[in-house]
């Protein structure tokens, strides 16, 4: 087997020579390192691109990030998903313009310390930005790892991050962490790919245990799968006089501060009459006429499938209390921050 110093070399020549050419790799401003990772999370970079560009434009510095509203940065964000992070990226900007004056903390201890920031973007920024000696493990290096050094200890496990976290600080080139850092993650994403590797054309195939053992499509390993939570949502969409209803999602749930239409959660696909009972909960007759209702679809997030329909209703009768709900002018729907199945939905309404 090779030794580090030439797994290294061989990373860092592989990369200068094959690195995707993207924005964030043109700078070492923490501001930009730190806005890309977090996007990049659970984000494909083709997606994640597009957002990253909307938000440098927007807020090409940390003070106008967190003088922006939290609805102004959710609006921007949307259609990406996981909203936390948006939130989280906020409030941490506020931290950073109100307690440091602007000033991008430059210490692990610091960064780890921001709103949302764990150990893998700590240490991306911490490298990156300020060349400090802090190895980064995100999936593409459990992959390198796993396969390179044949280890079958679950990379999910308390064990197996321990284990994978001394590998990758071990392999850690410390003069150059930062360069260091892309290349194993580039590598990852580019050539140890999760499925169909070329393995003939990799530059560490001589040394790669998974590979002489037969192993590549078995590594990393994972424990077992979890467990997927199904919920049924039926979105009521009331039309009043060329206006709308709205509601901001609270509580600690998925959507956090987005906005949706007046909605009736059900343990399982529902019949109409059962839903339309509800409404009076919402501050809606249960006599509104029905103008349409949708098929189920479904939304898929990591650990809930939603399953959605929409139920078109027009007010009949007297209004009754809504002071839980937003009357919307129906032309001006499209300003807020909603999550997907409803951006979806708007885009279909004729009165948009």
């Amino acid at each position: 087997m090779a030794d580090f110093e030439q797994i290294k070399g061989r990373l860092h020549h592989w990369y200068q020579a094959n690195k995707r050419q993207l924005p964030w790799r043109e700078t070492t401003d923490p501001y930009f390192i730190w806005l890309s990772e977090v996007i990049l999370q659970q984000t494909r970079i083709d997606q994640g691109l597009a957002y990253f560009r909307r938000f440098t434009e927007h807020y090409p510095n940390v003070k106008l990030l967190a003088n922006a509203s939290e609805d102004e940065v959710l609006k921007l964000w949307q259609g990406l998903g996981y909203y936390s992070r948006a939130r989280n990226l906020h409030q941490a900007a506020k931290t950073i313009a109100q307690q440091m004056n602007g000033n991008f903390p430059d210490t692990y201890n610091n960064i780890i310390a921001l709103k949302g920031v764990g150990e893998y973007t700590a240490a991306a920024i911490a490298s990156i930005s300020f060349n400090l000696p802090h190895a980064v493990v995100d999936g593409n290096v459990f992959r390198v790892l796993a396969r390179l050094f044949g280890i079958d200890t679950p990379i999910d496990s308390t064990a197996g991050k321990k284990l994978f976290g001394e590998l990758a600080a071990e392999l850690l080139d410390h003069h150059h962490p930062g360069l260091h850092n892309q290349a194993m993650m580039e590598f990852g994403a580019l050539q140890c790919t999760p499925k169909n590797p070329n393995c003939t054309n990799c530059i560490l195939n001589d040394c790669c245990i998974a590979l002489q053992e037969s192993k590549i499509d078995k590594l990393p390993v994972k424990q077992g799968k979890i467990k997927i939570r199904h919920r049924y949502f039926n979105y009521i969409v009331l039309t009043d006089d060329r206006h709308s209803y709205l509601q901001k999602r609270t509580g600690n749930d998925i959507w956090k501060n987005l906005f949706e239409f007046p909605l009736v959660e059900a343990g399982e696909k529902t019949e109409i009459d059962q839903v339309l009972k509800q409404l009076d909960q919402l501050g809606i007759p249960t006599e509104s006429q029905i103008l349409s209702v949708s098929n189920w679809q479904k939304q898929v997030l990591s650990h809930q499938h939603i399953h959605y329909r929409f139920i078109q209703l027009e007010q009949t009768s007297p209004k009754t209390d809504r002071s839980n709900l937003i009357r919307v002018d129906q032309k001006d729907i499209f300003k807020f921050a909603v999550p997907k199945p409803i951006e979806q939905k708007l885009a279909q309404l004729e009165w948009i």
